[in-house]
């Protein structure tokens, strides 16, 4: 009875000053810095330019080294690459009479020696590519002005990197120039309220600066070919009323690439380097009442990635306004224990930020709501007491076939005042990893995920809740049921829909711990801040029914070395600090760490890429029985949509042709394979817990095979292997047109390649399904063996080529695709009908088209929001009379919106294309597939319409509805 009194009086208690969050993302003032997307170098208002920079370096001996008069340090590619590039920056047109510089080590390097004025064009001073030159110091004379200074190093000797102890630049009377500060410097900084930025563009976030491009051939394509590095500045300003005037005020960024410095009216507020973290900025002491000026500075650094990471602010931002006494940032934690369907126990902490103590006692109010938010149970207790234990009785538990969430309301009060109040949306569920697997409530759930970067496509890495639901929709059709973040905490929304659509995470922290994959990546920062990231980590997400287990890492280095493996308890004891719930894995690529003493560092064994030791899992498994065992990165494969070359190759290394890949889903790098593989690894194995495919979705960037990324060496542990494929690298030169991935199950733009069909198959056995590749319209091939694969859900096919069979087959044990070799291509209707259990099942059919002649444009929804956030994604196919897609059309289209909508982005899934995705109001299909993604504009309603034209086709329209 006392409690029903207490809680009927925290229902009706004063709102006083509860914490209000609010949107912080519209109308930013921005502008780039240092590396800009045309290649040139704009130098930062305020700040001096970097007096030297490296087209690489390695991580100890960075450019600068080679100007600061010590010759026993020095500066070093990162590897022994031709044509690594030193650029002097004297900061101003100076005069010129010579340049001294010294080799590491006395030996053949040819090189070329350029000067500039502004740092795009430039002229040559000495040319000694075919240098003979053995004595370790360069002397050049020159008579020239200049502010800019070149060095390639040109093919450097075996076993050697471009490496230069010291640089000197000497003026004609022979004494040495220093840099000056530019000419044309601004005084003041972008950090000062008086700082001028009504030039600036305004912006409203997320933002990705990045992929507004362009693509560059010049540019590396493992990161995507797109001007990422730099550094830019957002400025906002804002009010502070006389009613806020005493509270905690707050900026929270959802995550923003990176290096983040924030300044409150010129002050340093706050830092945060891994541009993957959610974080808080403490506005408070900086404030005044009236007008504020908000200013972010970030510093993208070259070579710290090995995907596109794009550049900005590109996550939510939200400002926090709260009374002195308030939940702390990712303050509360609930978890459930002795869950049975009768009852659940729900156990909640709650930190509260001090304030002052003067008053009654601080009291927690603790109110579990169903969704439609009436009171299943409640508690109240003291805010020091550290665990409030509530009783559910007959909970409807979250899983992934019906993801029930309660609502836990938190409310902080003193009296009768109010002082905050925080909605936690949370599942009751059980999540254990056994040695047979993983099991939900009980049941063992066999993983079907896969993974995913954190880029959206063609609209970059700018988070759209949206865009992720989309795919997240498209993944679920396909069978999939979990998600590992690849390689990094994603944005909490995605994690907020996995929550709501009953798809499980498997939650990922780091690419690189405290050895190097890049020079500029995380191990520079990871000693100062690997504690905080993993704090931020683990307490923002721990309290999502969807995660159900935490990765620290990928492919670190440190799985192979014993001496590092302190590196990995070390992380799994800081995760402990903050969620004890849940188990811990790395996702291993070295497959020695299952018994080099690295499994005992973590609670599952992740593998990546098991089938390179097909036994290997049984093997373990019969060795450590009570060690759980998951495939944290399967097959690999490589394909690109609608492309399909011949002679068909099982071999994986075969299907490679003009710069795509044969959809025929066979090929894959040297370290991987195609999925079949795969699924007869886990059926052979069936205690291991499941498989996260590489990957869902292709993302920009690591467009293997076709890539210049050395970092693939990390997935080969056979040294012949590594040789074959660096060399194979190696000739490419970085120049190949590829920029983004062809790893995924579906293209960039989300449109299935022929591989969702098989994973369909597969992971849903019981829908209904028959899919044939490949597409019937070859009039080159008249006669020419043309085989067809056919994916089912059935056991049983048979095909059909303009009426006759061509055979019925069964599927054998361990296959997964019914395959007709030797069908000698005809004009005309490949057809095939499948059966399960001796039953009719499900048909397909591939027939010859007629030339392309109109346009067929659909909407994934005609109708959304108009609030500047909401998407329709549109469906462009080029068809032909009868409406049946043209499989080989490339057709050159154009958008044009009327009304309260916009082009928010273009995507035709093709790898190599290198048109704008953002901005551009053409695309040519690829395929016969184009997308449009539109957007309503702010605060519109109405009816807009979207027209596709091409020339020589009729045209497509279509509606969509702003509300």
């Amino acid at each position: 009875m006392k409690r029903e009194v207490l809680l009927l009086l925290a229902a009706t208690v004063i709102v006083s000053n509860a914490a209000i969050r609010e949107s912080f993302d519209s109308s930013w003032q921005f502008a780039r810095f240092g590396s800009m997307p045309d290649g040139s170098q704009l130098d930062e208002p305020g700040s001096p330019p970097e007096m030297v920079k490296a087209s690489s370096s390695e991580s100890d001996h960075p450019a600068g080294h080679a100007v600061d008069g010590n010759p026993e340090t020095r500066w070093c590619a990162d590897s022994a690459a031709a044509n690594q590039t030193i650029t002097l920056d004297l900061g101003r047109i100076s005069k010129i009479g010579g340049l001294e510089f010294d080799w590491e080590k006395a030996a053949v390097y040819p090189f070329k020696l350029e000067s500039s004025d502004d740092g795009v064009k430039w002229r040559m001073i000495e040319d000694q590519s075919g240098s003979t030159n053995a004595t370790g110091t360069e002397k050049l004379s020159t008579s020239q002005s200049a502010r800019f200074l070149k060095i390639t190093v040109g093919k450097v000797p075996a076993t050697q990197w471009a490496s230069i102890r010291e640089i000197r630049v000497l003026d004609p009377q022979g004494s040495f120039v220093k840099p000056a500060a530019p000419e044309n410097i601004a005084a003041i900084p972008p950090s000062k309220p008086e700082f001028d930025d009504s030039q600036w563009r305004t912006v409203n976030l997320p933002h990705d600066w990045g992929i507004e491009g362009p693509f560059r051939m010049d540019l590396e394509n493992e990161t995507g070919k797109l001007p990422w590095a730099g550094i830019g500045w957002y400025r906002k300003t804002f009010d502070v009323t006389e009613a806020d005037k005493n509270k905690a005020i707050y900026l929270d960024f959802d995550g923003s690439m990176s290096q983040t410095q924030v300044f409150v009216n010129g002050k340093p507020a706050g830092e945060w380097v891994y541009g993957y973290s959610s974080f808080r900025v403490d506005l408070t002491p900086h404030l005044k009442t009236g007008s504020n000026k908000i200013a972010v500075r970030l510093n993208n650094l070259a070579s710290s990635s090995r995907w596109y990471p794009g550049g900005g602010i590109y996550r939510h931002v939200w400002l926090v306004k709260a009374d002195q006494i308030h939940i702390e940032h990712n303050g509360i934690f609930a978890r459930s224990e002795h869950v049975t369907n009768e009852s659940a126990d729900l156990v909640v902490s709650v930190a509260l930020a001090p304030g002052a103590s003067s008053g009654p006692p601080i009291e927690v109010v603790y109110e579990l709501l169903d969704p439609s938010g009436r009171r299943v149970t409640s508690a109240r207790g003291p805010a020091d007491f550290k665990d409030i234990r509530i009783k559910v009785k007959s909970p409807t538990l979250w899983d992934t076939e019906k993801p029930y969430l309660y609502t836990l309301r938190t409310t902080v009060v003193r009296g009768t005042a109010k002082l905050d109040s925080e909605d936690t949306p949370i599942g009751i569920r059980t999540a254990e990893w056994k040695p047979d697997g993983f099991y939900l409530n009980g049941k063992r759930l066999q993983i079907k995920g896969v993974c995913n970067h954190h880029d959206l496509g063609a609209i970059g890495a700018a988070f759209n809740t949206r865009a992720a639901e989309r795919q997240i929709e498209i993944l679920k059709d396909m069978g999939c049921n979990s998600i590992r973040t690849s390689h990094n905490p994603p944005a909490p929304q995605l994690l907020d829909l996995c929550d709501h659509m009953g798809v499980v995470v498997l939650d990922e922290l780091f690419d690189a711990w405290k050895m190097a994959k890049k020079p500029n990546d995380y191990h520079l920062h990871f000693d100062k801040w690997h504690e905080r990231d993993v704090a931020n980590f683990i307490r923002r997400d721990r309290n999502h029914p969807c995660v159900i287990a935490w990765s620290t890492g990928n492919e670190i280095p440190e799985q192979g070395n014993k001496s590092m493996h302190w590196v990995s308890t070390k992380l799994s004891s800081e995760i402990r600090k903050h969620d004890s719930t849940r188990q811990i894995t790395a996702g291993c690529n070295n497959l020695g760490s299952a018994t080099n003493g690295f499994a005992e560092t973590v609670d599952i064994l992740g593998f990546n890429y098991p089938v390179r030791q097909p036994k290997l899992a049984a093997e373990i498994h019969a060795k450590k029985p009570n060690l759980p065992i998951l495939g944290t990165e399967t097959a690999s494969c490589v394909s690109s949509r609608g492309c399909y070359y011949f002679p068909v190759k099982w071999d994986k290394g075969a299907g490679n042709y003009e710069f795509q890949v044969s959809s025929y889903e066979l090929s894959a790098p040297g370290w991987a394979n195609r999925p079949d593989l795969d699924f007869e690894l886990l059926e052979r194995n069936p205690f291991v817990a499941g498989e996260y495919v590489w990957t869902g979705f292709d993302y920009i960037g690591e467009p293997t095979p076709y890539n210049n990324d050395t970092t693939n060496a990390l997935n080969f542990q056979n040294p012949e292997e590594r040789a074959k494929a660096m060399e194979e690298l190696k000739k490419l030169g970085g120049k190949a047109p590829s920029r983004s991935s062809y790893f995924g199950i579906l293209d960039l733009a989300g449109f299935p390649k022929d591989r969702f069909y098989l994973y369909q198959a597969h992971w849903r056995p019981d829908h209904p399904m028959a899919h044939i590749l490949p597409h019937w319209n070859w009039p080159e091939r008249v006669g020419q063996v043309t085989p067809v694969h056919v994916f089912t859900s059935g056991d049983e096919a048979e095909l059909f080529l303009n009426g006759k069979s061509l055979g019925r087959k069964k599927k054998e044990e361990f296959t997964y695709r019914i395959v007709w070799e030797d069908v000698k291509y005809e004009t005309g209707s490949l057809t095939v009908k499948t059966w399960k259990n001796g039953k009719p099942w499900a048909e397909d059919d591939r027939s010859t088209t007629g030339a392309a002649s109109k346009l067929s444009v659909k909407a994934d929804r005609p109708k959304i929001k108009g609030d500047g956030n909401d998407l329709s994604f549109v469906t462009v196919t080029v068809t032909d009379d009868k409406g049946r897609l043209v499989p080989r059309s490339m057709n050159l289209l154009k958008f044009k919106v009327t009304g309260n909508i916009e082009i928010a982005a273009v995507c035709n899934g093709d790898a190599t294309s290198h048109e704008p995705q953002i901005g551009s109001d053409t695309l040519p299909a690829f395929n016969g597939l184009c997308q449009v993604v539109l957007r309503g504009k702010p605060g519109s309603s109405g009816t807009a319409t979207l027209e596709v034209t091409s020339d020589g086709l009729s045209s497509g329209k279509l509606s969509i509805v702003t509300e």
